[in-house]
């Protein structure tokens, strides 16, 4: 049914473009909230990544934020690199996850490498980014 003032009530399934998913991915609101409260910026720069490194991991004690926040640091360090590395883009995996692709081709999980570091403190997060970049 077709009623031209409601407009065109079926929309194209599918991802919104890429800027929309970047933007989407980039929040990281639980991140920005606990930088905030310690007292770092979360400019979308390398420098934000080595503050963010330096933080007290006061989160490892509760298993929910533990993995929110990991979720949040791997979009963080994605969003860095998109906006930082020449030719770094985001791309969703078939499985639904959020990978930095390299104009190299390579493929970084960069929410796996978020939770290793939620959880462990290693790898840091500004030594990924070097490792990424410098790829």
């Amino acid at each position: 049914m077709n009623i031209p003032f409601l407009g065109n009530r079926r929309q194209k399934l599918g991802f919104p473009d890429p800027s929309g998913i970047a933007e989407l991915l980039a929040e990281c609101e639980l991140l920005r909230s606990q930088a905030s409260r310690a007292g770092v910026r979360l400019d979308d720069t390398v420098a934000s990544l080595e503050a963010l490194d330096q933080l007290v991991p006061r989160w490892r004690d509760d298993e929910e934020i533990l993995h929110w926040l990991g979720n949040d640091a791997g979009l963080y360090l994605g969003t860095v690199l998109v906006r930082t590395v020449p030719g770094a883009g985001w791309e969703i995996r078939s499985d639904g996850q959020p990978v930095v692709r390299l104009a190299s081709g390579r493929e970084f999980d960069v929410v796996d490498s978020g939770h290793e570091w939620a959880a462990n403190g290693v790898p840091e997060l500004s030594q990924l980014y070097a490792e990424v970049a410098e790829a």
